[in-house]
């Protein structure tokens, strides 16, 4: 994994880096905390500079973010309700839940949106409820780079200064990443459960 990343990287440069983190963030293949400490591997290798991929990576994550606002902004929060009527027990939520997460976005958007993008398998979704709560577009892209500046930051970092023995941390990364998605289906299969057995 590492060998194909990096390669990548270092054959394409950040235009690479920046489809890499679009696609982490629409549809996850390849988790961000994989993506960026390569990138930050690749920098130390002297492949790219270290600043432009935190600004390539941010770049291509925003993209993704705003993909995902512009669907949660498209649905809006009639139709979410609607939605959650109707397939409420896959989604696992109701609509008293949509009402619920719509009254808490909207006290909390802005830092929602910020924290919520420094965390794994959040970093995402978090850019829907942004856009059924109609969140002013240059307010969510203010504090969307806030917390994916950081985070792309943080992990470009940590592939930089490992350098060559990042290869050797590869090895606990990955299973790192599989338990994250683990958790996350775990999640919503137990999500699942009990939403079956209210009905």
């Amino acid at each position: 994994m590492a060998d194909w990343i990096t390669d990548l990287i270092g054959a394409h440069g950040y235009l690479a880096l920046a489809v890499l983190m679009f696609l982490e963030n629409v549809f996850p293949p390849i988790p961000s905390e994989l993506i960026m400490p390569f990138a930050g591997y690749a920098a130390a290798r002297g492949d790219i500079h270290p600043v432009g991929a935190v600004l390539a990576g941010s770049a291509g994550s925003l993209l993704g973010a705003l993909a995902w606002y512009g669907v949660g902004y498209l649905l809006g929060g009639e139709r979410s309700r609607r939605i959650a009527r109707r397939h409420g027990r896959w989604l696992t939520i109701s609509e008293s839940d949509v009402d619920r997460a719509q009254q808490w976005f909207t006290r909390y958007g802005g830092r929602a949106v910020c924290v919520g993008r420094l965390i794994p398998a959040v970093r995402s979704v978090i850019s829907v409820p942004a856009g059924i709560a109609r969140m002013q577009l240059p307010r969510f892209l203010l504090w969307s780079s806030l917390g994916t500046v950081v985070w792309t930051g943080l992990l470009t970092t940590l592939g930089y200064q490992l350098g060559t023995r990042f290869t050797e941390v590869d090895k606990w990364l990955q299973p790192v990443s599989w338990a994250i998605v683990a958790f996350a289906v775990g999640g919503y299969l137990y999500r699942l459960y009990r939403s079956s057995a209210r009905v």
